[in-house]
């Protein structure tokens, strides 16, 4: 099975320069807990809802003068969209993240892959082993 028939498809980038505030709603409006950063046709990097809490909630900084580029995490890891989904499991096992941003052969980003999606179309089993180790450092 290929990443791009499990991944989550028509996934927008947001500016670095998009207000925390802003991420939020989007994140609520969505029902997403990621959304990556773009700059100059790249992707640069990923702020998640737990970026926001541990890099700007709990630091007490104000929010209303945050941006995206504050508190993402740049040196994004990512996959491709023609890669064996077993190959990108690997990688979020190795990395410990919960999501790969999924780019095509054009270096364009076409998807997201989450741990949802490997649950919805992956065995049981497997997914599992895989949210086990990915979740392995969050304990």
């Amino acid at each position: 099975m290929k990443v791009k028939d499990v991944m989550h498809e028509g996934v927008e980038w947001v500016e670095p320069n998009t207000s925390i505030s802003n991420l939020a709603v989007m994140m609520k409006k969505e029902d997403i807990g990621a959304v990556p950063i773009g700059e100059n046709d790249k992707l640069i990097g990923m702020v998640t809802d737990r970026d926001i809490t541990v890099r700007a909630v709990a630091n007490g900084d104000d929010m209303s003068k945050l941006t995206a580029r504050d508190v993402m995490t740049s040196g994004i890891i990512y996959c491709r969209d023609n890669e064996e989904l077993a190959d990108a499991l690997r990688i979020m096992e190795n990395k410990r993240v919960r999501r790969l941003p999924v780019i095509n052969e054009d270096k364009r980003m076409v998807g997201i892959l989450s741990i949802g999606d490997i649950a919805d179309a992956a065995s049981h089993e497997l997914s599992g082993e895989v949210i086990a180790a990915v979740s392995a450092h969050h304990a």
